[in-house]
């Protein structure tokens, strides 16, 4: 089976979409919301409102079936329209008793929102590559997927069907890829990183070698022709595109999966070394302490003590 970089990624870092909440609104209304502090999306499934991030000048409007993706620390106000006095969010939705609250009437606007928890240590490679804000219309080409996950997720939340809290956190799963799918599908300014790399279907064939079999021996020729270029082109538009060229991502992604292995595993350093390509223990260990920063002895101890 071919090796997905994506999925295996998101894997090692555990990202788990999670549906929170949402809210009902009719006539004029605004609620403020803090500073998430973790990744947050949000939907529209009915209506349309406005969206006002801290230290962006314009608010952005958003019509039913638009989805959003916060990934930066800031806080942000929704609202029929700007210049609506706005609520604080955490006294609505604690005044409400519930993950529901609803605004005047209730009858103009529905909204659904969640979060995206991520492994306290290997979740920096996710959250590092994400743009501040992600924002999907409802008119892209994956507005077919938006509208029947969350139709189902909608369906999933008012019916309370037997597994339906498990139903509905697959479901929040599948938003969060589409919205990352989305987002790569489109022309638009994306950090460098591998979530950029990957966005480049020319470098995917060296990225699904690098993944496939990271203990491997490779040389910058068999990545280069696995992608049809020249060593030179290749080498160029990897780095403009990840950061880093090939190998140096190779070594990265080696020192991603010794990280894991060494926080959850009782394999023997000298054995977590071979498996990632590396004849000896001390080079590993050089290897590790040069883009970690500390040897591997020191990130194991520290890792299981929590210090």
């Amino acid at each position: 089976m071919q090796i997905d970089p994506f999925s295996e990624i998101l894997q090692f870092t555990r990202a788990e979409s999670i549906a929170t909440g949402g809210f009902t609104a009719g006539g004029a209304w605004a609620i403020r919301f803090p500073a998430p502090e973790k990744i947050k999306f949000f939907a529209v499934v009915k209506g349309s409102c406005w969206i006002k991030l801290d230290g962006e000048p314009k608010p952005i409007h958003f019509d039913t079936g638009d989805v959003g993706l916060l990934a930066a620390p800031l806080a942000f106000t929704l609202s029929s329209a700007p210049g609506v006095p706005a609520i604080d969010a955490m006294a609505l939705f604690s005044g409400a008793g519930t993950a529901t609250a609803v605004l005047g009437d209730g009858q103009d606007f529905e909204h659904i929102g969640g979060h995206v928890l991520l492994d306290p240590t290997s979740g920096k490679l996710l959250r590092d590559v994400l743009p501040p804000w992600i924002h999907v219309p409802a008119n892209t080409p994956q507005a077919t997927n938006f509208r029947w996950l969350l139709g189902q997720l909608m369906d999933e939340r008012a019916t309370g069907l037997p597994g339906s809290q498990l139903a509905s956190a697959q479901l929040a799963q599948l938003l969060f890829i589409q919205i990352l799918r989305a987002h790569l599908d489109k022309a638009g300014p994306t950090p460098t990183g591998w979530l950029r790399a990957l966005a480049e279907p020319r470098l995917a064939p060296a990225l699904r070698l690098m993944h496939g079999d990271p203990g491997r021996a490779w040389h910058l020729e068999e990545l280069a022709k696995a992608c049809a270029m020249s060593r030179t082109t290749f080498a160029s538009r990897f780095k403009t595109a990840a950061g880093v060229a090939p190998l140096t991502y190779l070594t990265e992604w080696r020192m991603c999966l010794a990280q894991r292995a060494l926080s959850e595993e009782n394999l023997a350093i000298a054995t977590i070394a071979q498996s990632l390509g590396y004849t000896s223990e001390s080079g590993f260990s050089n290897a590790f302490k040069r883009v970690m920063g500390i040897s591997p002895n020191t990130y194991r101890t520290a890792a299981r003590t929590g210090s």
